[in-house]
Order: structure tokens, then C-alpha cells, then sequence
């Protein structure tokens, strides 16, 4: 096989809740700080142990963090999907599996190599218990995969090190196991394989983390006090991390008193109440959740809109519709998302499309919910959300001030001749708003029954559709302050590909290898809903557009249909809902088959004229 030097992909197969997450960890980081661009994809079931997992890591000197569509080198650990991995192995891959059950009926494929190493049997005499022998298990197999690949282990050893810095003893089992699997394939294999890794420096000013990470230390930088949730997967680990952080940074060193409230809700429902209720009273408050939660928190989502209060709430997307599939990703919540809550509503939604951007994205949706006092949603996903991704250290301006918005002070209400709450002075949509408290003379009734722009009930036509029209023009002005696209139009090709969120990565990818065979193409990747005008002027500029999205009914696509003047007759659907991330193999497929020219037949006797 030709050597394929840090350019493969390495999958894993085991049993959920048999440790093997801390192995595929261990293994993923010892790659990244050999100085190697990586990317880790992890596949769980929604229950605590006993069904198959999968983790798949994509070694990629270039940099890419898609899934690439093929898998190199596969770890079968379980013999429940023993036949399925080995289907997915391509020609000239290599198999790892345990040995000490040969298992041969399985494993007939000439044009891959089979590598068995007796796991359990070299756990069994080196390791006491039963839990015991099955977690060395599956760290005994990255030792295989350090000796196959060539990872340095000491580095592997300095992870240990740093990982169960508390526990010592933890580090000396683990190293045993893994030196058992590495020496093992040193004395039986031809170590390393074509396929391994050399050291790079193409990872210094990165880190690697997860979206829901990184949103909730954006929410904390962004001066968030208040969150409320209700557990839900995969958005739970959002609010944690937040708590985590805020036990850190938001805490009175004098006095050891918490400066931030966290409220575990009965139910979603009541989580987006108490946060419209702390913003109400001038706390910057979110909620994070998942399609489900959406479904349960739209009547209050409406009462926000229409009663103009700020809320933050993060949208971690995954299968649906119901219960759907909890552990797989999805972009199927853009049009509930879009249009939660009955009556005429529309959110402004942002979509970041890998931890980075939930980072910064975080403070622009606090800035942005007090700006325009209306609710705003991060629309993230698991493959964000609980993936660990190559970011770009993250950088924060510690100039930075929220942006609270037409927010009147004391001072200020005290020379108004009369405050109105609904009542558009600049004429932009947006109105001045106080806080509970600050002076009778600004007190309101904050209304989600019909009202006029005095803020008094009514159901007179006429000034309930004057305050309609007015939120209108808010949205209207939404447009100017959410965050732009991003384009790149420098192929200047008829071609466009168009998306948002997590498929970016393969979008990219698949550029490059559309470019490399002949097809250049432009490409924007929305980052906000409502659409500002570039959005407008990119899809007016091609004669075929791609609407690449992961979901069935054509989400993304269906609102730009109903947002924009595009012509629907131009725009063709990339559809990736398999509930796995997707692929850039895919989108070069979807593409080629449209554009490629197809060769015609000659009719029979044309040749002879």
C-alpha cells in the first residue's frame, strides 16, 4: 500500500459504557499535539451502556473537519457489528480485532489486511476483575494503534499524566495497558503501517474543544447571570460547562457568594418562563435545549416577540420528528426555529458552524436580544455541540461592553414628559424600554394580549396593526445587525453553493475537490436569519444554486423561498439526514451528478452516416 502520511481516518467500533471514550480521547490528542490537524466524530446511542459505538478520527494534515466518507483503518471491538465494520473498511485498509476469539467466517476480505491482536486474553493475565479487564481493553488497543501509526508514547504517557493527575495509581494501569498493546504489535506486526503519522507544527494557536463548551464560556464572557433548562440531549452538557465556568469566574472571592443563578425547570416550558422573566427584569438570560424543548416553549417564545422581551436560547439540534434519534445530528428545527409560536412571528436565528463561532456567536446573540428586544436562538447541533473540533484559540476584546440596547436610565426617564413602552420614536421598530424598579414614572403592564403602542390593551384593528407593522420594521432593521455571510465569489462561476451551520467543513472540502477536477464554484454560507442583502444579491447572481442542508424536507431551502425574491426553478437540494455528520464525498457526488456532462449514444448506424 502507498504510505499515506497523516492523511487517513481511523474508526472505532465498541460497546457504549465500556470506557472506550477515554481511549479514543487519549488517542485524538496525542495526535493533535504531535502537531497534527485532527478531528474526532463520535457516534453513541442514547442509552447509558450495552449498544454499539462508534468513534471516528480523521487524520488530515490540510486541516479538514468533515467526515471524509471513507474509513481506513477500522477497530472492531464489538462482535455485534463485527461484519458491519468490516464492510466499511476501503481496499488496502487494515482491520484490528481481538483475536483471543478468532472469528474467520467474518473476516473474509482479500483486499484488506486483518491484524488480530488477543486483547482480552493479554488483559485477562495482566489485570484483576472483571470491570477492570474490559476497561484496559480498550486502552490496550491505542497502545496497538501508537505502535501501528508510530504516536510517541511518551506523549501518550504525559496525557495520563495530566488526565488523572489526582488519581496516580489510574496512570500506572492505563500505561500498563497501553505498553501491553503497543509492544504486542511491535513484536508481531510491521510497525509502523504505510498509513501513520509524522510530526507536523500546524496546530500551534489552536485548541480543541466541543460547541456547547464553547457557547457556555461565551455566555459567561458575555455577562450571562441567569440560565434555567430543563435536561435534554444533547444541550445538557451546554448548561454544565456554564455552571462549571461560572463556579470559577462568577464567584465573590470575599465573600464566596455566587453572582449567577442556575435553575434545573420542571420542564421546558418553565425554563424559557424564567428566562423572559430575568430579562425582564434586566438579567442577561438563556436556556439551552433541543428540538423537543422548541416544540414545548413556543407559546412563551410568542409571548416574548409580541411583548418585545429579550431572551437567548441555544437550539443544540439532533433527529427528529418526536423522540426521533436523541445521540444523532440533524438541521431539522430552521423552519420551527424560524417560526415558533402561532400568529405572525418571526426569530432571528444564528447559525454558527463549529465551536469557534459558538463562542463569539454567544455574545452577538446577547447584544443582538437587547438590542432588538426580542428573542434570539443559536441554532447549533450534536456534530457542534458534543464533537471535539481544531479551533483557533479563541480571542476576547476585554474592551468589550454589552450592548444593552434603548435602555433608559433614571436620569433619562426623569426628563421624559410621559414614557410609552410601544411607542417607536427613531423610527427603526425599536423601542425604549426600562427596568423594574428604576422610577414609577416609567413603570408599564408588559402585555402579551392585544396592545397599542401606549402600552393599554385594545381590540381596536387599527392600533393593534400598527404595533404588527411596527415589528415589522424591527425585523426590518434585524436585517442590518445580524451577522453577515460569508461569501466567497472569487471562482466568479454560475455555480453557487449555498448553506449554514456544520456543513461548512465539507462544503469547503468538497470545493477543493471540485476545483481540482474541473468544476469551480462560488459559495455563501448564511450565518443569520432574517437575510441581509448580500444573501439577496449572491442568489440573484447564479444561474444554479446548491442548497446543501442536513435534513428531508429541504428546511433551509424552503426559507429562502419564502424570505428572498430567489427563483425556486434555479435552486437544487443537497439533502444529507442520515443523522450522521455530513460528508464532503457527498456534496462532490450530489454536485457532479448535475453539472457533469452525461455522454450520449450514438444511434445505431450513425457512425456510417
Amino acid at each position: 500500500m502507498t504510505a499515506h502520511i497523516n492523511d487517513f481516518v481511523i474508526k472505532i467500533a465498541t460497546v457504549n459504557g465500556t470506557g472506550s471514550a477515554s481511549a479514543n480521547s487519549l488517542l485524538m490528542k496525542s495526535i493533535f499535539r504531535s502537531g497534527i490537524p485532527v478531528m474526532g466524530k463520535n457516534y453513541f446511542p442514547s442509552n447509558i451502556q450495552g449498544l454499539p459505538t462508534w468513534y471516528e478520527i480523521r487524520v488530515t494534515k490540510d486541516g479538514h473537519v468533515a467526515r471524509s466518507g471513507r474509513v481506513d483503518i477500522m477497530v472492531a471491538m464489538n462482535a455485534e457489528t463485527y461484519a458491519r465494520d468490516v464492510r466499511e473498511v476501503a481496499p488496502g485498509g487494515y482491520l484490528v480485532y481481538d483475536s483471543t476469539w478468532p472469528r474467520p467466517a467474518l473476516l473474509k476480505r482479500e483486499d484488506i489486511t486483518v491484524l488480530g491482536v488477543p486483547l482480552a486474553r493479554l488483559c485477562n493475565e495482566n489485570f484483576n476483575g472483571v470491570r477492570t479487564r474490559i476497561l484496559m481493553k480498550n486502552i490496550c488497543y491505542a497502545g496497538v494503534l501508537a505502535a501501528l501509526l508510530n504516536l510517541d508514547v511518551e506523549r501518550i504517557r504525559e496525557l495520563l499524566a495530566q488526565t488523572y493527575a489526582k488519581k496516580p495509581q489510574l496512570v500506572d494501569s492505563n500505561m500498563k495497558a497501553i505498553q501491553l498493546g503497543y509492544d504486542y504489535a511491535k513484536q508481531n506486526f510491521s510497525c509502523p503501517l504505510p498509513l501513520r503519522v509524522e510530526k507536523m507544527d500546524e496546530t500551534s494557536g489552536h485548541i480543541m474543544i466541543d460547541g456547547n463548551t464553547a457557547a457556555a464560556l461565551g455566555c459567561v464572557y458575555a455577562g450571562a447571570t441567569v440560565a434555567a433548562w430543563y435536561p435534554i440531549t444533547p444541550s445538557t452538557s451546554l448548561m454544565d460547562a456554564f455552571k462549571s465556568f461560572s463556579d470559577r469566574l462568577r464567584v465573590d472571592p470575599d465573600t464566596g457568594r455566587r453572582n449567577f443563578a442556575f435553575i434545573q425547570a420542571e420542564d421546558e416550558l418553565a425554563a424559557i418562563g424564567m428566562v423572559i422573566g430575568a430579562a425582564w427584569n434586566g438579567a442577561r438570560a438563556f436556556t439551552a435545549t433541543s428540538g423537543p424543548g422548541i416544540s414545548l416553549m413556543n407559546e412563551f417564545l410568542g409571548l416574548a416577540y409580541y411583548a418585545e422581551v429579550p431572551a437567548v436560547i441555544f437550539d443544540i439540534q439532533r433527529v427528529g420528528p418526536s423522540t426521533g434519534m436523541p445521540t444523532r445530528t440533524q438541521q431539522c428545527d430552521l423552519l420551527e426555529c424560524a417560526y415558533a409560536s402561532h400568529g405572525d412571528t418571526r426569530h432571528v436565528c444564528l447559525y454558527p458552524a463549529n465551536p469557534e463561532e459558538c463562542f463569539y456567536m454567544a455574545a452577538q446573540a446577547f447584544d443582538l436580544t437587547e438590542r432588538l428586544q426580542t428573542p434570539v436562538m443559536v441554532l447549533s447541533d450534536i456534530d457542534i455541540g458534543m464533537n471535539d473540533w481544531m479551533c483557533r484559540d479563541l480571542k476576547w476584546d476585554d474592551a468589550y461592553r454589552p450592548d444593552r440596547g434603548k435602555m433608559l436610565e433614571k436620569e433619562e426617564i426623569l426628563k421624559l414628559e410621559k414614557f410609552y413602552r410601544f411607542l417607536d420614536k427613531d423610527g427603526d421598530g425599536i423601542c425604549y424600554r426600562t427596568l423594574p424598579g428604576v422610577h414609577p414614572k416609567a413603570a408599564y403592564f408588559t402585555r402579551g394580549s392585544g396592545h397599542n403602542q401606549y402600552g393599554t390593551y385594545t381590540e381596536d384593528s387599527a392600533e393593534y396593526q400598527t404595533v404588527l407593522d411596527r415589528l415589522m420594521k424591527k425585523w426590518e432593521t434585524a436585517k442590518k445587525l445580524v451577522p453577515r455571510a460569508v461569501i466567497d465569489a472569487t471562482a466568479g462561476s454560475h455555480i453557487g453553493l449555498v448553506s449554514l451551520g456544520s456543513c461548512d467543513g465539507a462544503i469547503q472540502e468538497a470545493m477543493s475537490v471540485l476545483k481540482a477536477q474541473g468544476f469551480a464554484v462560488d459559495y455563501m454560507r448564511v450565518r443569520a436569519f432574517p437575510f441581509s442583502e448580500d444573501v439577496e444579491r449572491f442568489l440573484a447572481a447564479h444561474e444554479v444554486l446548491f442548497v446543501i442542508e442536513q435534513n428531508r424536507d429541504a428546511q433551509f431551502k424552503s426559507l429562502l423561498t419564502l424570505e428572498t425574491k430567489v427563483e425556486k426553478a434555479k435552486m437544487r437540494s443537497l439533502l444529507s439526514y442520515d443523522g450522521l455528520p455530513i460528508s464532503s464525498q457527498f456534496i462532490v457526488d450530489g454536485v457532479l451528478a448535475e453539472v457533469r456532462p452525461t455522454p450520449k449514444l450514438q444511434p445505431v448506424g450513425a457512425a456510417h452516416g
